[in-house]
């Protein structure tokens, strides 16, 4: 069972936890994260779902996900990228890119606080290390083959925001 903060939309804690899973209750929100990682290249690690995933399967995306109780984001990022792809950041400068509220979108509940991190990173695009299943490949990028991917519609469509925000 994994459990989330609840927070308001000033992005306090509201001293409640919430199950995953369970309808988050109207007026509060959880912390995601998204965390893109650029090599010294200009190539940014980019990952493809595995074939199980509930939603998205098989399509592209950046590392991200839900932050746990008792984390704060840039822990949840840090245990997100060695869970997904492996990669053990913790001595990596990082940054918060931006920061967006996000209730409804396109009639679907997110209810989250989402940071978006970047992270400078030279190195392997392996899973040997990963510590889940939730990707099958990863490997690094350039903003051309990121743009083919969302032409394509390989690209989960959540992550638009890459060539306003990310990659400018």
């Amino acid at each position: 069972m994994e459990l989330w903060d609840l927070y308001n939309k000033n992005r306090k804690l509201v001293g409640k936890t919430h199950i995953r899973g369970q309808e988050i209750p109207q007026g509060f929100y959880h912390l995601v994260v998204h965390v893109w990682i650029k090599n010294s290249k200009g190539e940014y690690l980019i990952s493809q779902r595995s074939a199980d995933r509930p939603t998205f399967p098989l399509m592209w995306e950046c590392v991200g996900g839900s932050v746990i109780a008792g984390e704060d984001s840039y822990r949840g990022a840090l245990r997100e990228t060695v869970e997904e792809v492996g990669i053990d950041l913790s001595e990596a400068d990082g940054r918060v890119v931006f920061s967006k509220t996000r209730g409804i979108i396109d009639g679907k509940v997110f209810s989250d606080i989402m940071d978006v991190w970047l992270f400078q990173y030279d190195g392997e695009a392996s899973l040997e290390h990963a510590t889940t299943d939730e990707v099958s490949e990863a490997k690094w990028m350039t903003r051309e083959d990121i743009e083919a991917l969302y032409r394509e519609k390989k690209l989960v469509p959540t992550l638009e925001y890459f060539f306003d925000k990310i990659d400018k």
